[in-house]
């Protein structure tokens, strides 16, 4: 039976090893060293899917980390992590995604501000109207 402590520690460690897989170049030194040809390893990457849930997810300060858990769970994006190139496409293919993320983020957030303030120069007259 695990402790409440013990329960923690496992947790805190689980969790830093799941958003570690965000990274590209930990995943090629995990195949390099021959990681995921561990069938116990390979397991325990499967094991980790539960972070997927809301419940658990919601702790990921790293969320694509579950997408690279999702794609670790077939055998072929494993081989093909011993390939430096392949991890430097995943790394080149992170950033651009950041970067259209933050420039669409932003235009949003102006198209929202652009909105609310829209909304409340339609209500500023009607009001005005009540009042008089």
């Amino acid at each position: 039976m695990e402790t409440e402590e013990q329960a923690r520690n496992r947790f805190q460690l689980e969790l830093e090893f799941v958003q570690c897989l965000a990274n590209p170049n930990y995943l090629n030194f995990l195949a390099q060293r021959g990681y995921f040809r561990d069938k116990p390893f390979v397991n325990y990457l499967k094991y980790l899917l539960y972070w997927k849930e809301p419940e658990y997810a919601k702790f990921l300060k790293y969320p694509h980390c579950l997408h690279t858990l999702e794609l670790l769970q077939y055998e072929h994006f494993r081989k093909e992590l011993v390939n430096a190139q392949c991890t430097k496409f995943i790394d080149e293919q992170q950033l651009l995604h950041w970067q259209h993320y933050a420039r669409k983020r932003t235009r949003l957030q102006q198209a929202l501000v652009e909105q609310q303030h829209q909304a409340q120069q339609q209500q500023l007259p009607h009001s005005n109207a009540v009042a008089k």
